[in-house]
């Protein structure tokens, strides 16, 4: 039986000045167009979806990460994915709004991690020049790494919730974090309970040429960060071989519980551009776990999927006929984290780190190509 395939979309919205202009609430700031597109899908049993943002002064963009916020009660298992940048910004709070956004969507938050490059960005802030590439994705590894210890610093029984005796929380499981590196020095704990998934999903953005030998400085950076910290790479290459050779590349280093989902285009304008689309995901031999579907026009595209290509990759076998689970983790087939600092034993922890940890080189190997 085919390996079925992860896919997932982007719900970014094309401005459209002329018709936003004729309506009192533009598409691109109205909740209910973006609660529209994932429930699109939603339908066609897509993993997670993904909302862009930076720190570029774009008025006609919404906070990415309030809005998905805003649809988690209008959807029920479509994983949500904000664009949330390290750069300017505080992991403490970085921290505390993902497992915000995991907590109000019931465990489908996720965080597609981003960095400021521009200098009108930093000069927006006024808190220091622009840095180069390489620092930035060195920062935003130290802004993962502190939200992962917040996350992890209230255990999952924490709360205890005894109105006789007027305690709340079992202070001896909530732990201090003590991070203290080059960008940033963090005490914690955290001040939200222990997300639903325990960590929320960590997704890196890669291109094929950050892993080339005569890559920047900055996507190797970039790479380092993924290789350690994510759980889901969406990759960027410009053709099929040079998917599978980046994609063989991560694999080697990071192992079988790294998800890679190639980006591509999905614009469908018509039937023949829908056969084109089905013809690259049904391709074998493509290194990748799935597809990060990027629309050219959302509603229109997103419909297509939902109506004819979706249907059609289940009666290929490679695409499942509904969800797993509730959770983000549970649609990836990524495991429930445990909590670094919970204390049901040295043995217990060891046991939960060897059964998570990337595999070997010869396992990796086997998951190259489906």
């Amino acid at each position: 039986m085919p390996r079925q395939l992860h896919l997932s979309a982007a719900i970014d919205v094309a401005i459209d000045t002329a018709a936003d202009a004729a309506t009192d609430s533009p598409r691109h700031l109205d909740p209910g167009h973006y609660a529209a597109l994932a429930r699109l899908a939603e339908r066609a049993g897509l993993d997670f979806v993904t909302l862009d943002d930076s720190f570029t002064a774009e008025p006609s963009r919404p906070d990415a990460l309030a809005t998905l916020a805003r649809i988690a009660p209008l959807t029920s298992r479509i994983g949500l994915v904000p664009t949330v940048t390290t750069t300017h910004t505080e992991p403490f709070h970085t921290s505390i709004s993902l497992n915000t956004l995991d907590w109000v969507s019931g465990g489908r938050a996720g965080w597609l991690v981003g960095v400021s490059t521009t200098e009108a960005e930093a000069k927006a802030f006024g808190r220091r020049p622009v840095a180069p590439e390489d620092e930035l994705w060195a920062e935003a590894a130290d802004a993962a790494e502190v939200a992962a210890r917040l996350w992890d610093s209230w255990e999952d029984d924490a709360e205890i919730r005894d109105t006789a005796t007027g305690r709340f929380i079992d202070r001896d499981k909530l732990h201090y974090i003590d991070f203290e590196g080059r960008h940033f020095s963090v005490r914690g704990p955290s001040i939200t309970p222990r997300p639903p998934q325990g960590r929320p999903v960590v997704a890196v953005p890669v291109a094929a040429a950050d892993l080339a030998r005569d890559a920047s400085p900055g996507g190797r950076a970039r790479v380092a960060t993924a290789i350690r910290y994510a759980d889901v790479v969406l990759l960027d290459a410009p053709d099929r071989a040079a998917r599978l050779t980046a994609a063989t590349e991560l694999r080697l280093r990071s192992g079988e519980q790294l998800r890679i989902l190639a980006r591509l285009d999905a614009a469908l304008p018509g039937r023949a551009a829908e056969q084109r689309l089905l013809a690259e995901l049904t391709a074998t031999g493509t290194g990748v776990d799935g597809f990060h579907l990027v629309p050219a026009e959302p509603e229109r595209d997103l419909a297509a999927l939902a109506e004819r290509i979706a249907p059609a990759l289940r009666d290929a076998g490679l695409l499942r006929t509904g969800y797993p689970g509730r959770t983000l983790r549970d649609h990836l087939g990524l495991p429930r984290p445990a909590s670094r600092y919970a204390r049901a034993g040295n043995a217990t922890a060891t046991a939960t780190a060897t059964a998570t940890a990337r595999p070997t080189t010869a396992t990796a190997l086997a998951e190259v190509t489906r």
